[in-house]
C-alpha cells in the first residue's frame, strides 16, 4: 500500500486517543503477517516480524538472522487536547458542564464552538480482576461556548483561563447520570465496575483533502498522527537489508515523555536488547550495535506561514508538498548532528524526494521532539526530520497532500538504504 493523503486521513479518523492509535497500527501489522508478544512473555528466538504494545506506545520489528544495527523510525501517538478531570460533572447557572482541562500545549481558542465526541480508556473490574477496555463515542456529546464578544472586556481577544474557560456543556437542568456513567453504558460496562477513566475530547470533523487542486490536507492530530502513519508505511514496504528496521510509536511527548511508556522510559532500549538476546547474542553484543545503528526521530514541522512569515527564519523557507524537512537546532532541541543529517539526506536522494532544512529563529524559543531525549537515553545517533504544516497544536491542522507519499518514501530509504 503506498502513502496518501487519504489514508492519512483514514489513519487519523480511526485514532482519536492514543490507546486508539496503538489499536489501529496493531490492526495493520496483524494483516501484515506480524506477531503481538506480550513484554511478559519468553519472545521467540526464529527471526520474524513482531511488535509489542504498553499502554499508549507500540513498537514492531523486523528480525533477522544474526546480529545488525538498528534503523529505527521514532515518533508519538499523543497530541495536545482536553481532557476529562477525575471528577467532572459540574452544575453551573443551569447548565450541565463536564470539567475539562489541557493536555500539552493545546492552543486554547481552536477548541472553542467545535462538536466533541470522547474516546480513552476504561479500566474495569471483572471476574479475572482488572481488564482495559477502548471507549469511543463519535458523536457530538460536548462543546465549549466561545463568550459572546458584546460581553467581552477586549473585544479584540479573549484572555482563556484554562482552569476556567475550557468546560464543556452537555445539558441543561440536573443531570440524571455522572458523564463517566454515561461513558460507561456506552462502553457496555456498569459505572459500579469502572475503576479508572482515562478520557479525552476530539473534533468530530472528519479529515478532508481540500484545495481547488485538492493540494492539502486538513485534519486533526496531525502533530503527529502523520508521522506514525508515514513510519507504520515505511515499514511495512521496506526491504530486507543489512538492517534490523524498527517502528517505536511513544505515547506522552507533549508533555515531557516521562512516563512508564514514554520516550524517557525503557520501552525501547529494552526492546531492543530483547531482539539481540532472542536472536542469540548477549549484552556485549547488543552495546556493539548500538553505535551503528540510526533513530530518525519523527515530528511534525513548521511550514512558512504566509500571513506570519516574518516568524521564521528569513533564510530557511520550508514549504508544503516541498518534501521531508530536516530539522537542527545548534542547542540541541533537535538531535541531529552532521553525521546523521548526512543519513536522512541519502535516505532522501535514494526516495527520489527532495530534502527541506529547517532552522528555528534564535530569537523564538523552540519546541523539542523525542529525539534529544531517546539519543540520550539509547546512546543511539538521532536525526529530527518531520514534515511540514501549519497551525500545530490546534484543534485542526493543514499539510501538504503530495507530502505524505514523499515522508512515508524517505522514511522507507531511511530503514533500509541501499548498499
Amino acid at each position: 500500500m503506498v502513502a496518501t493523503a487519504l489514508g492519512l486521513g483514514e489513519f487519523i479518523d480511526a485514532s482519536p486517543s492514543p490507546f486508539h492509535a496503538c489499536a489501529t497500527v496493531a490492526e495493520r501489522l496483524l494483516e501484515a503477517g506480524y506477531v503481538n508478544l506480550s513484554e511478559g512473555d519468553r519472545w521467540p528466538e526464529v527471526p520474524g516480524r513482531y511488535f509489542t504494545v504498553r499502554a499508549g506506545s507500540l513498537v514492531a520489528w523486523v528480525s533477522r538472522d544474526g546480529l545488525a544495527p538498528f534503523r529505527i523510525v521514532g515518533a508519538h501517538t499523543d497530541s495536545p487536547n482536553l481532557r476529562v478531570k477525575q471528577h467532572p460533572d459540574r452544575l453551573v447557572a443551569g447548565w450541565q458542564v463536564v470539567a475539562l482541562e489541557p493536555y500539552g500545549g493545546a492552543w486554547l481558542n481552536s477548541w472553542l464552538d467545535r462538536d466533541l465526541g470522547i474516546s480513552g480508556r476504561l479500566s474495569v473490574r471483572d471476574a479475572s480482576g482488572i481488564s482495559h477496555c477502548l471507549v469511543r463515542i463519535d458523536e457530538p456529546i460536548l462543546r465549549v461556548p466561545q463568550l459572546a464578544i458584546h460581553l467581552a472586556e477586549d473585544r479584540k481577544a479573549v484572555a482563556l483561563d484554562p482552569q476556567r474557560h475550557v468546560n464543556a456543556v452537555w445539558g441543561v437542568g440536573a443531570a440524571v447520570e455522572s458523564f463517566v456513567g454515561y461513558v460507561a453504558e456506552r462502553a457496555g460496562v456498569a459505572e459500579a465496575d469502572v475503576l479508572s477513566a482515562d478520557l479525552m475530547t476530539h473534533d468530530l470533523t472528519p479529515s478532508a483533502v481540500i484545495g481547488a487542486d485538492a493540494s492539502l490536507l486538513s485534519a486533526p492530530r496531525l502533530d503527529n498522527l502523520a508521522s506514525c502513519y508515514a513510519g507504520l508505511e515505511a515499514l511495512l514496504a521496506c526491504a530486507p537489508a543489512e538492517f534490523v528496521p524498527v517502528l517505536a510509536l511513544f505515547d506522552h511527548e507533549e508533555v515531557g515523555s516521562t512516563s512508564d511508556h514514554g520516550a524517557q522510559s525503557n520501552l525501547l532500549g529494552t526492546v531492543l536488547e530483547r531482539i539481540v538476546l532472542a536472536g542469540g547474542g548477549n549484552r556485549e553484543d547488543f552495546l556493539r550495535v548500538l553505535p551503528d545503528s540510526l533513530l530518525a526521530s519523527a515530528d511534525m514541522a513548521h511550514a512558512t506561514h504566509p500571513n506570519y512569515p516574518e516568524r521564521h527564519e528569513p533564510s530557511h523557507p520550508i514549504a508544503i508538498n516541498g518534501g521531508p524537512v530536516l530539522k537542527v537546532h545548534p542547542n540541541l532541541r533537535y538531535a541531529t548532528d552532521g553525521r546523521t543529517a548526512a543519513a536522512f539526506a541519502l535516505a532522501c536522494r535514494q526516495a527520489g524526494v527532495p530534502l527541506q532544512r529547517y532552522e528555528h529563529r534564535a530569537d523564538l524559543p523552540c519546541g523539542s521532539t523525542i529525539g534529544p531525549m531517546a539519543s540520550a537515553r539509547t546512546g543511539i545517533p538521532t536525526v529530527d526530520v518531520g514534515a511540514a504544516q501549519l497551525a500545530m497544536h490546534s484543534a485542526r491542522e493543514l499539510m501538504g497532500a503530495h507530502d505524505v507519499c514523499s515522508y512515508a518514501a524517505a522514511l522507507e530509504a531511511f530503514l533500509a538504504p541501499e548498499a
